[in-house]
């Protein structure tokens, strides 16, 4: 066995894959860019390595730096973790050539699998079934055109070298076939260095299943069953689990049993995932192999006790598999949740700055974080946004849901925009709920995109009292720190005007609040709610009972009231002297200043392009501009006909949120 290994990533993977090389007793080197200098994964290992600058090619993806770490720290063995150079056989070769074992499949099955075109025809070869498409690399736009118009629209054009959903886009029509020829080239290009795209048809209504398999330097290969992937957006995964709630037996056994001829059929050994794409009627057809460590193999490791990254280190040391296919159980059931550091109610665009707050959910039965951050951490704007990853496990999928809803609700983030409203709605959705997925749930379901989930009125009363007793807990505070006037112990009469009021969108409430053990007593409207749990303010979380029922609340002080989130949902509550509240209602509302003639980047990133100049006349749809964060493009256009009257920012730029690009005249 190895006594140190180096691991070649960052954040939550790097801290994932050390602990359990600590577990075995490996020492840990780690690697960091000087982005990454304070990082938690640096800080945790026994070794910290600087391998260069904040852009991932002049660090992450310099493979003669990360190999000279190796070397220089004495490393026997480095694992890659997933992205940056997990799939790259020129590092696996590298790290053979200087005598250090790399913890992963041979070069040979990493690049057949990893070039998506070869892949598909060894698939083939191997008896894997594989979706229509075209034989090879695209040459250009009217290739892409005419290779689309043989295959028949809808088609997915692909990065050959791609993953993670870049290099990826869906085309209904020539004009979508060549502009996502043009994209997903330049993504490509970007994220890969290889800029060969190539076509497929794309299958409608379909789900995303994917086939774990492990094996062995002794010809012993093994799946360990699916992973339901299907609630992606723009062609990443956001939620996984396992098992999936659409395979019964017979597919699961058929499908498992093509991923192991096709890992036999290029030697592979170590953990990788064969991905299908699967129909209506449970036709599946070959997608590609993951020749690494997958994002969301918690979920695997929950439903069959096993550690993968402990499989991979000691299959790299030459050790057989210890189990075989028949040992193979799935006990239960778990769902893993992608937190990302990015913002649902602006289109899901990208978020960067401070963990000013960070709070995961309290660690217990069935709930695993595996995240690269703390509070204070910085999300920047040079690597994934993902945050964490919440995994949650139950003996039935219904319980894992519901313990996966309570997790996201007690989960604390302040600093940077995040997505934990938007998967808090994704697990109380009914379709999500029945199992009814495809990789087009959250365009179907969400069209318009989000907004905050809809909440019952039961709900919405009992977030009304959550902020009630949070604004008594202030009031209490700040009366004993400035002598401040706290929430009366019983209402007015009505109409003296000395009493209380809870404000909630158009909603007027007369309040009343009096202590009680463990909580307090309220009445809203003359209606008795009892509130019981610790309304701290400093904490900002409220985790405890709402006439007997379990609730978790965020609650966070904005000027004049509490913003109440739970279950998806956003609130703002104001509780204010009956007097003040009249007052509130004869005040003028400022307007917004009309931005309308601007094109403002949507978030903060890298200013790809510009596509019209001053003086051009532009038309309703017309590319205007491309910004870059976190690797992917996002291509902006005009929603109006209009003259551009100046250009306020330059290709190469970096802007922040709502910086003007264009202005019109």
């Amino acid at each position: 066995m190895f006594d140190k290994i180096l691991i070649a990533n960052r954040g939550e993977i790097a801290r994932r894959i050390a602990r359990t090389a600590r577990r075995m007793g490996i020492a840990t080197v780690a690697v960091h860019s000087d982005a990454d200098a304070g990082a938690l994964h640096v800080r945790e290992a026994d070794e910290a390595v600087h391998i260069g600058g904040a852009a991932s090619a002049d660090s992450y993806l310099a493979i003669d730096r990360v190999v000279e770490a190796a070397r220089r720290t004495g490393a026997q063995a480095v694992h890659p973790g997933y992205g940056f150079l997990s799939e790259n056989p020129r590092f696996a070769e590298a790290l053979e050539a200087g005598g250090i074992v790399f913890i992963g499949p041979g070069t040979r099955a990493i690049a057949a699998m990893g070039d998506k075109i070869e892949s598909k025809k060894l698939a083939a070869a191997a008896g894997v079934a594989t979706v229509p498409g075209a034989p090879g690399a695209l040459s250009g736009e009217d290739e892409a055109a005419a290779a689309a118009a043989a295959i028949g629209y809808p088609v997915m054009l692909k990065a050959s070298a791609g993953g993670g959903g870049k290099g990826m886009r869906i085309a209904h029509s020539e004009a979508e076939a060549r502009e996502g020829f043009r994209s997903a080239v330049n993504e490509a290009r970007a994220s890969f260095g290889d800029e060969r795209v190539f076509a497929e048809k794309y299958i409608e209504e379909p789900r995303h299943i994917e086939i774990q398999v492990v094996a062995d330097a002794h010809g012993n290969v093994v799946h360990l069953g699916e992973r339901e992937c299907s609630i992606q957006r723009r062609h990443q995964k956001v939620v996984e689990e396992a098992p999936s709630p659409f395979l019964d037996p017979e597919t699961r056994a058929a499908m498992g049993a093509q991923a192991v001829a096709l890992a036999r059929a290029v030697d592979y050994r170590s953990a990788g995932t064969v991905e299908f794409i699967v129909d209506r009627d449970r036709n599946f057809y070959f997608l590609e192999m993951n020749t690494r460590l997958q994002v969301e193999h918690p979920v695997t490791e929950c439903v069959t006790g096993l550690d993968l990254v402990e499989t991979m280190i000691r299959v790299a040391a030459g050790e057989p598999l210890p189990f075989a296919q028949e040992d193979v159980r799935l006990e239960g059931w778990a769902v893993e949740s992608r937190v990302y550091a990015e913002d649902p109610y602006r289109g899901f665009l990208p978020s960067t700055g401070r963990l000013v707050r960070y709070r995961e959910p309290p660690a217990g039965e069935g709930v695993r974080v595996d995240a690269g951050v703390g509070e204070g951490s910085e999300i920047s704007m040079f690597y994934d946004p993902m945050i964490a990853k919440l995994v949650t496990w139950g003996a039935d999928r219904e319980q894992a849901i519901d313990r996966m809803a309570a997790a996201l609700d007690g989960y604390r983030i302040r600093g940077v925009g995040h997505n934990i409203d938007f998967l808090s709605a994704v697990m109380a959705h009914p379709r999500f709920r029945e199992g009814r997925l495809s990789t087009g749930f959250i365009a179907e379901e969400f069209p318009s995109g989000f907004h905050g989930a809809d909440l019952g009125p039961e709900r919405v009363a009992a977030m009304r009292a959550v902020a009630v007793a949070f604004a008594r807990a202030r009031a209490g505070r700040d009366a004993r720190i400035g002598g401040r006037i706290a929430l009366p112990r019983r209402s007015a009469p009505d109409g003296a005007g000395n009493g209380f009021v809870l404000r909630d969108g158009e909603a007027r409430v007369r309040v009343a609040a009096e202590a009680a053990d463990g909580g307090c007593d309220l009445a809203l409207d003359g209606v008795p709610v009892a509130v019981r749990g610790a309304c701290d303010p400093s904490v900002g979380i409220f985790e405890g009972t709402v006439d007997g029922r379990a609730l978790a609340v965020q609650v966070d002080w904005e000027g004049t009231g509490h913003r109440l989130r739970h279950g998806g949902a956003e609130r703002f509550v104001r509780v204010l002297p009956e007097r003040v509240s009249a007052l509130l209602d004869l005040m003028p509302v400022k307007e917004p200043p009309d931005m309308s003639r601007f094109l403002l980047s949507p978030m903060p990133g890298l200013l790809v392009s510009v596509a019209v100049a001053e003086g051009d006349a532009v038309e309703a749809g017309q590319e205007l501009a491309v910004v870059e964060a976190m690797k992917m493009e996002n291509v902006m256009r005009a929603e109006r006909d209009g003259v551009v009257a100046k250009i306020h920012a330059a290709a190469g730029d970096s802007l922040a949120v709502d910086q003007p690009i264009v202005e019109f005249a």
